[in-house]
């Protein structure tokens, strides 16, 4: 009997040693946090989580931290982390060699809510809208309207709501900016179309996405399904070949939702599904899902950083956030009238200053956002390179170290979101047997982006065996914008691949590409009404489609 209770009380020790302590009987909870800790610190290389439904806490505005992991496997089948303030669900940071498989992540409450539209302005300059059961308050500003009977998206993006006004009984009015002007063919929401828009409850105050990595090296994510996010779904800075592989982002079935509701969801995350920044290697998507989120499906860039002055070899150079250049770093090069020119190497960099009232002025005047027209960073830095050179004010240059070379985007099944589906900066890359439905702007888009300082422009690139259908922008893009606002010159990018692709139903060209050097398109089905490949500032071109599908403006 003495040997059975001391090995019962070493029993327990054991288990609350790793975390196993319950919270909740009845969902089986345990802190994950201690849990893997545990493990992980007594040097375990596979960490199996109890299949379970744990409802965690958030510690400094993060529900779940991996830190300074390596050559660790850890296994969530049939675990679901449901997150209980509207802030960081996960956060990956300086590990390598990390796998994490099967995990679900939900959030309760959401970070957004939804409403049913019960009066409307006859201009539709107001609207009312009540929230519907089960949907959290708390609203904040990101607006989408769903239609009623097929709960798609009814209208495109708004950007001038003014603040909500409570009007009591989970009621509320929102109003369009002064000065609108009613737009049959735009403003289409009707009473009883569905409001959705982005709430929050962080009373320590919120961290935005739901899972980011930083600073990796070859982790994986594998079957992670992703419910909720008060912003990004996957964010990735900075890291080395994260592989995604048959993660899920979707709206959660009314049927298998956490709690009752009186509508199912209809926004999965509140933007973009996958983003990855200044990615060494970039990201592999392998057959993963992103449905129903408030922006981009995908975004793979690096940073633009704005010349504002040239002597010599020595650049003087306004910083976007961080200058994530260092010595040694090859440089793409664009002139402010959008000539790409020859790759240049970073030789030192040093901070030197900030802006000045001279280049503030300059920058309020371009096609920016409002807060890079206003400085951005501020930060001057001198960025001296292996050559002399001559590049006005405007030019920008970037690190092609950091803007996600290599990527893959394979078998993924994309859509029904309210802006692009596939958005690359980045070159060596593949965009291959995707599905893409539903997209409110373009399929895939292959582009800087100057209003964003987004970079770079691609080389060898392949966008092959690719099915898009009913999307409300053009279906495949390649083009390059100057800073001057002019599309690029040829050579902004270079060696891309367009083939055995089938576009149907798109309300934009088919096929659109600029400023390339070294284009093939083969192989690929087009139907629709008008079939179209436009083709602008393009040279060493390869095409096999019937000339009356195409229209071709080189002028130079």
């Amino acid at each position: 009997m003495v040997l059975r209770f001391n090995i019962f009380c070493v029993l327990i020790i054991f288990y609350a040693s790793i975390g196993l302590a319950q919270s909740d009987n009845k969902t089986g909870e345990l802190d994950l946090q201690s849990f893997i800790n545990t493990a992980a610190g007594a040097g375990q290389k596979q960490i199996v989580v109890p299949p379970g439904v744990y409802r965690v806490k958030p510690s400094h505005g993060e529900h779940l931290v991996l830190r300074d992991l390596s050559d660790l496997e850890i296994i969530a089948e049939n675990v679901e982390m449901i997150c209980t303030e509207t802030t960081r669900a996960l956060t990956i940071v300086n590990c390598r060699n990390i796998k994490l498989t099967g995990l679900t992540i939900d959030y309760d409450p959401l970070p957004f809510t939804q409403g049913r539209i019960i009066r409307l302005a006859e201009d539709k300059s107001w609207i009312d809208f009540e929230i519907i059961e089960g949907y959290p308050e708390n609203l904040e500003m990101r607006i989408e309207i769903f239609d009623s009977h097929t709960y798609l998206l009814k209208r495109d993006t708004y950007y001038g709501w003014q603040p909500f006004k409570a009007l009591g009984n989970r009621c509320y009015r929102v109003k369009k900016e002064q000065g609108y002007h009613y737009r049959p063919g735009r403003d289409k929401e009707e009473v009883g179309d569905i409001l959705v828009t982005n709430s929050s409850t962080a009373p320590g105050g919120s961290i935005a996405h739901a899972v980011v990595c930083d600073n990796n090296v070859n982790v994986t994510l594998s079957n992670i399904s992703l419910y909720a996010s008060n912003c990004f779904g996957f964010l990735e800075n900075g890291c080395e070949g994260t592989v995604y592989r048959q993660c899920i982002i979707d709206r959660r079935a009314l049927d298998e939702d956490i709690k009752p509701r009186g509508l199912k969801r209809l926004r999965s995350l509140d933007a973009d599904a996958f983003h990855s920044k200044h990615a060494i290697i970039g990201p592999s998507l392998i057959n993963c899902v992103a449905h129903f989120q408030g922006d981009d499906c995908v975004n793979i860039c690096g940073d633009y950083h704005m010349v504002m002055a040239s002597n010599g070899t020595k650049l003087r150079v306004l910083a976007k956030h961080d200058l994530n250049i260092v010595p040694g770093d090859p440089l793409e090069i664009v002139t402010y009238a959008g000539v790409r020119l020859p790759e240049g190497k970073a030789v030192s960099i040093n901070k030197i200053g900030e802006i000045s009232i001279d280049e503030l002025t300059f920058l309020s005047r371009q096609r920016m956002n409002d807060y890079f027209k206003g400085g951005g960073s501020r930060q001057i830095y001198e960025v001296e390179i292996d050559r002399p050179i001559d590049l006005p004010m405007g030019s920008v240059i970037c690190s092609t170290n950091r803007i996600g070379n290599g990527f893959k985007v394979i078998g993924c099944d994309f859509g029904y979101n309210r802006s692009r589906g596939i958005l690359i900066k980045a070159s060596n890359g593949i965009i291959s047997g995707n599905k893409l439905s539903g997209c409110w702007e373009e399929a895939i888009k292959v582009s800087p982006e100057y209003w964003w300082l987004e970079a770079g422009s691609s080389n060898d690139l392949t966008i092959a065996n690719n099915t898009i259908s009913d999307c409300l922008g053009k279906g495949i893009t390649v083009y390059s914008h100057a800073g001057n606002g002019e599309i690029a010159r040829a050579g902004a990018h270079n060696n891309i691949v367009i083939k055995g692709n089938k576009i149907s139903r798109t309300a934009g060209t088919d096929i659109w590409v600029t400023s390339t050097k070294g284009l093939v398109i083969l192989d690929n089905e087009l139907a629709g009404d008008n079939p179209e490949v436009k083709l602008e500032r393009c040279i060493d071109v390869q095409i096999d489609m019937p000339t009356d599908f195409i229209d071709v403006v080189n002028d130079i």
